[in-house]
């Protein structure tokens, strides 16, 4: 971020705009934390998230390089170590009352130096070197007698989330935490390293600390006190808070777009008066959980999920597309005119919560159920999370679409998604063809929602749109090669689906059994030149006829993964078959191995072709597997397509 200084005022450029605040100085630990003191860390600033590798330890080298180099003769002293930046509003002044001042930015770094002056003051007192304890604890505590009892103890006060375990920490007598966190384990750290090298025990080089115990507390005490430097920036009543937030990162944490957004709807509270305390634990809490923050890759990049699902929420409300980058200022511009008082702002953040929790309960859906078949299908198995904030508007409480019309809805995009999928046809549109989606859906009564849905897809006449009619699916599943164009996970899964849907015709299939791991088999090899050539041999057309054959839907099956290398390229029966193979597959052909597994209602209608397996029976198996996927995923309104695509054809021709 460029930084251009004039006299006592510094200007910082942010994304095209100027802001102005106080000149940054510089800053010990003594220049921080003397006197009456109390920074508050908001509720609304994410948890503590340094760890030992990435800052702990090389902040416990840094201290120990420059403590050490007042110790060794023969090193130059260094003079102080640079900490980064902190950033930090006066909320309260007084002479004699205490100072408390909110921190804007650098609560991890702020944190992290209380906890390590508390840890080396433990194991100082431990130690024997009183004196350099009292230096340390003056600033970490509050010392007068009316404090005690208040949380005006501390010189820092953190955010909600921390709270117990830093009290634990920080104080011997205060309640232990059932479930320790980074907070402690900062603590302990420090004070077991600190311990260590006051006694002089060797690193894992084997070097023995310079010094006395006695220089080696004196020097550390004076490193911790005034050698560790901060660049202290005190906001000034003109100054942008928000807009200086934006520009900064805690070193080794970039800021999520949640944590943003987080810290604007806080401090938006704050403004309005609300309990933003109880806005903490009941609304925002859970985002700063692990699962939220977890990073899932989509595509080429990686988000943390709940940055995710802000992207697919705004995109709900907004019925616009939203840029991934842009999600924290679209955000801004969409809640501020509804949070200008504390009911409103409640009832909006309400509303954001129960989406969230739906979005959170996506994996829980029961497989069956038609929220759960879409996820498993759509989102899952084809990888179109594009669909997510169309799913969750007919999901989401906050809607209440009746449960038939989101049966109806869900079953209409499927049957789209997965009809255009095995024809291999584009969805490069889908993005703006499920906005045009969501800004129809609010145009039409609740109740009718899914029908609403149908009818939007059926009118769809662009190629990039078109939902697939059933007469389409049958004529041109056959034309696609399917292996090789299609992932393998999505042709298991309609295969699957076949099998479902083939053994509800008959009851005498009873339930599927569980398979476990199957994998795609060619039932006509794809080396048929090997065993499968015929006498006199194919001409070359004939050749080339087979080898795409081969490769569509009616030559491809499902079987237990171990079957699949015995059945490689055998000939089909055990008579062509003489002499072949190893073990108790030798001299079994294709077809009897196969048989081995005729438990799947797929297999059990190619083992009817007992003497041969041709191309003429797999065309005819490819027309009858596309006829099962347009019975399970039923296609759009004939009617309504057929009307619509005739207006189409008419505005064509006058144009």
């Amino acid at each position: 971020m460029p930084d251009h200084s004039f006299g006592a005022t510094s200007w910082q450029i942010n994304d095209g705009e100027l802001f102005k605040m106080q000149q940054p100085s510089k800053a010990t630990a003594t220049e921080l934390f003397e006197g009456r003191k109390h920074y508050v860390i908001p509720a609304y600033q994410r948890p503590y998230v340094w760890t030992e590798e990435d800052q702990w330890a090389p902040l416990w080298d840094d201290i120990r390089r420059v403590t050490e180099s007042h110790l060794d003769p023969v090193v130059r002293p260094l003079a102080s170590h640079f900490l980064g930046a902190v950033v930090f509003e006066l909320l309260q002044a007084g002479s004699n009352a205490m100072t408390e001042l909110d921190v804007i930015d650098g609560q991890q770094r702020l944190t992290t130096l209380q906890l390590l002056l508390d840890a080396v003051e433990d194991a100082m007192r431990a130690g024997g070197h009183e004196e350099e304890a009292e230096r340390l604890e003056e600033l970490i505590l509050n010392g007068q007698s009316k404090y005690r009892a208040t949380r005006h103890r501390f010189k820092l006060w953190p955010a909600q989330a921390n709270r117990a375990e830093f009290e634990a920490a920080m104080d011997p007598s205060a309640p232990s935490v059932t479930e320790p966190g980074q907070i402690h384990g900062a603590h302990t750290f420090f004070k077991e390293e600190a311990a260590r090298w006051l006694r002089g025990v060797p690193d894992e080089d084997g070097v023995v600390p310079p010094g006395t115990e006695e220089d080696r507390a004196r020097e550390l005490a004076e490193t911790l006190a005034a050698r560790l430097v901060v660049v202290a920036i005190d906001l000034t009543g003109d100054d942008d808070a928000q807009l200086i937030f934006e520009t900064l990162n805690d070193r080794g944490t970039p800021l999520l777009k949640a944590d943003l957004i987080k810290n604007w709807v806080f401090r938006r509270g704050n403004t309005l008066g609300a309990d933003v305390d109880r806005w903490s634990r009941t609304i925002w809490e859970d985002f700063d959980t692990e699962w939220w923050r977890e990073e899932i890759t989509q595509g080429r990049a990686s988000r943390s999920r709940v940055d995710i699902f802000l992207h697919y929420w705004l995109t709900m409300r907004l019925r616009d597309e939203v840029k991934a980058e842009l999600v924290f200022r679209t955000f801004i511009d969409y809640a501020e005119p509804l949070m200008q008082n504390v009911s409103t702002a409640e009832g909006f953040l309400h509303e954001l919560r129960q989406d969230a929790d739906t979005y959170r309960d996506f994996g829980n859906l029961p497989s069956d159920g038609p929220a759960g078949r879409f996820r498993g299908y759509v989102i899952e198995a084809m990888e179109l999370a594009a669909t997510t904030p169309v799913f969750l508007w007919l999901v989401s409480p906050n809607h209440a679409i009746p449960a038939d019309q989101v049966t109806v809805g869900l079953a209409a995009l499927e049957s789209w998604v997965m009809r255009r999928t095995m024809l291999q046809l584009t969805t490069k549109d889908i993005n703006k063809m499920l906005i045009a989606l969501l800004r129809a859906l609010t145009e039409v009564p609740k109740d009718h929602s899914g029908e609403a849905i149908c009818g939007f897809l059926s009118q769809q006449t662009a190629e990039a749109r078109v939902w697939p009619s059933d007469r389409r699916v049958v004529e041109e599943i056959g034309q696609r090669k399917m292996y090789g164009s299609v992932r393998q996970g999505r042709i298991a899964v309609v295969l699957r689906a076949i099998e479902a849907y083939k053994r509800s015709l008959d009851t005498k299939f009873g339930e599927a059994p569980q398979f476990g791991r199957l994998s795609i088999e060619h039932i006509m090899p794809q080396g048929w030149r090997e065993h499968w050539n015929t006498n006199p041999p194919l001409t070359p057309e004939a050749e080339q006829r087979r080898d795409k054959l081969v490769q569509t839907l009616g030559n491809l099956t499902l079987v237990p993964q171990p079957l699949n290398s015995s059945l490689s390229n055998r000939p089909w029966t055990d008579d062509a078959s003489h002499g072949l193979g190893k073990g108790p597959q030798r001299g079994l052909g294709k077809w009897s191995i196969l048989n081995q597994f005729n438990l799947q209602v797929l297999n059990k209608e190619v083992l009817a072709h007992e003497s041969d397996w041709t191309e003429s029976d797999i065309e005819d198996r490819t027309r009858d597997l596309a006829t099962a996927i347009t019975r399970i995923w039923q296609g759009p309104d004939s009617a309504m397509q057929d009307a619509a695509l005739a207006i189409s054809r008419e505005e064509q021709t006058d144009r």
